[in-house]
Formats: C-alpha cells, sequence, structure tokens
C-alpha cells in the first residue's frame, strides 16, 4: 500500500496526499482539480491535451496491472488453480475522464479497472493432460552441486509450459537471462570446443533433453545447434546448445490441440514429458 502511494504521488504532484486511494477498498480516485490539470492550458481549455491523458492511462495502468497466473500442476502432482489478473479500463477510464472533465460538478472520479484473464484454466489444463505424447530422461552428477542447481532452475522455468496450436515455443525466452541476480551459479560450459565455467552452466542439458522430448512429429523443429564437442548426456547429434546472446532452442506446435510441458530435475534425473488431449492430432495438410 506504501508502494501504491508513493507511485500516485508522482503521477499527482499537486495532491501529494495519499487520499487519492480508498484505503479500505485499494481503490484510485482523481478529483476534479487534478482532471483539470490535463487541458490546453497555452491553447484553449475547451480541449483535453492528449498525451498527458495518455501518459495518465499508462502511469496508472503499471499502477493497477497485476499479471493473471495460469493453472498450473505443483511439485507434489496436485492441479494449483488459475487466478485472474487486473488492469486499467481505458476505454471506461476515458468515458469517465471526459465526462467529468467537461461536467460542472466537483465529484471524484474511481478509476475503472478490467480483469485479465489467464490463458490456461484447470479445465484445459486437466484434458491437455490425459496423453503423453513423447518424453526423455538424461542423467547429471549430482555431486555438482553448482551445476545441478542451475539444472533445477531452468527445469522449473519450462514446466508447466503450455504452447497452443501455431504457437512457438523459444527456450530463451521462457527461460529468461541466466544471471547470478536470478540465481544462477558458475558451473563448466563449452565455449569453441573448451570446457570454461560461466554463468548457467548445465542448462543446455536442459534444453537438450528437451529437444529429444518434443523432436515428434506434431512439433516442428525451427532453431537448435549442436554443441563444438561432444556432450557426454545425450547420444551424439541429439544436443541443443543454448546461450543468452547465442543460439536458442526454438519449435512451433504443429497439433490441433495445445501441448503440455513438464519437467523436473530430481536425484540426478533430468525427466522432460510432453503431453495433451486425447484428440491431440498431426495434419500435415498432405494428407498425412
Amino acid at each position: 500500500m506504501m508502494f501504491l502511494s508513493l507511485l500516485l504521488m508522482i503521477i499527482f504532484p499537486v495532491t501529494a496526499e495519499s487520499d487519492n486511494i480508498d484505503i479500505y477498498n485499494n481503490e484510485i480516485t482523481l478529483k476534479k482539480v487534478e482532471i483539470q490539470q490535463y487541458g490546453l492550458t497555452l491553447i484553449d481549455m475547451a480541449f483535453i491535451n492528449e498525451y498527458k491523458l495518455e501518459n495518465l492511462m499508462d502511469n496508472l495502468e503499471a499502477v493497477i496491472y497485476k499479471e493473471a497466473q495460469d493453472a498450473r500442476f505443483g511439485e507434489d502432482g496436485t492441479l494449483i488453480p488459475e487466478k485472474p489478473g487486473v488492469t486499467l479500463d481505458r476505454q471506461a477510464f476515458q468515458h469517465l475522464f471526459r465526462n467529468l472533465y467537461y461536467s460542472d460538478n466537483e465529484g471524484r472520479l474511481r478509476v475503472p479497472e478490467a480483469p485479465v484473464y489467464p490463458k490456461v484454466d484447470r479445465g484445459l489444463l486437466k484434458e491437455i493432460s490425459t496423453k503423453e505424447l513423447g518424453g526423455y530422461v538424461t542423467f547429471y552428477r549430482q555431486s555438482n552441486k553448482e551445476r545441478s542447481h542451475n539444472i533445477a532452475l531452468a527445469a522449473e522455468a519450462i514446466n508447466n509450459t503450455v504452447i497452443f496450436p501455431g504457437e512457438t515455443f523459444s527456450f530463451n525466452e521462457v527461460v529468461g537471462e541466466r544471471t547470478a541476480d536470478r540465481g544462477y551459479r558458475q558451473a563448466p560450459v563449452i565455449v569453441k570446443g573448451e570446457l570454461a565455467e560461466d554463468i548457467g552452466g548445465g542448462i543446455c542439458q536442459v534444453s537438450s533433453t528437451l529437444y529429444n522430448a518434443v523432436d515428434l512429429k506434431g512439433v516442428q523443429i525451427i532453431e537448435r545447434y549442436a554443441h563444438s564437442r561432444r556432450v557426454p548426456y545425450v547420444p551424439p547429434g541429439r544436443d541443443a546448445t543454448v546461450s543468452w546472446w547465442g543460439p536458442d532452442f526454438v519449435f512451433k506446435n504443429l497439433y490441433n490441440e495445445p501441448i503440455l510441458i513438464r519437467a523436473k530435475s530430481q536425484n540426478g534425473q533430468m525427466v522432460v514429458t510432453v503431453h495433451s488431449s486425447e484428440t491431440a492430432e498431426y495434419f500435415s495438410g498432405n494428407g498425412d
């Protein structure tokens, strides 16, 4: 609540108090005097400064926005339900803002919100987890704590990912940059055919395990690169190297249903399985 108050003071410097917020209901309201600041003062107060209004809505949206959470499976396999998010209702806000700006009353504008719906709800997640399309397991030494830690982080990042028909999955986009701030540690990596130490070492085992799991008829491999030397955890030619500023592993879902990626790292095993609904079929367009 304190953070919200500080943000609103930045947005509305004239009213440097938190009375724009309904503390009980956590609502944001604007006074008439604040709304009047958005007129074209140097030209004609009959006109609203549209640039300032858009900037106001952007700032309000940044304060209000709460991301929706998709339904997912927990570590113990229980289904965790989805949670809707919230954002600024820009259309309703503009309507209310203009009405109050051009009115003679001194009322307040309650900033309207709109729900943000998750892409994956409980019903869909249940449906696309009924049929296993493929899977793959690789093994690693648990004694290498740093590398094992990085593998676990990357596995958690791709776990519960849902790729809809026609959508593309990017390993780098889903996992994100591998930095110390995000919890990744230094571990051995292959650089130009030589072993070295770098942040995020070990995640190529996750991308390689994923590659072998999704190498299915209904999945189109769009981008994959091999290491500059053989790696021990997959057969020759079955690896997928990745790095934030370099190679990525990208594939596209060609099934008629969404596919679900389940991934976990446990007891020296990196496991990836691919699931969908019982009606999942691949159509090549060539009668196959």
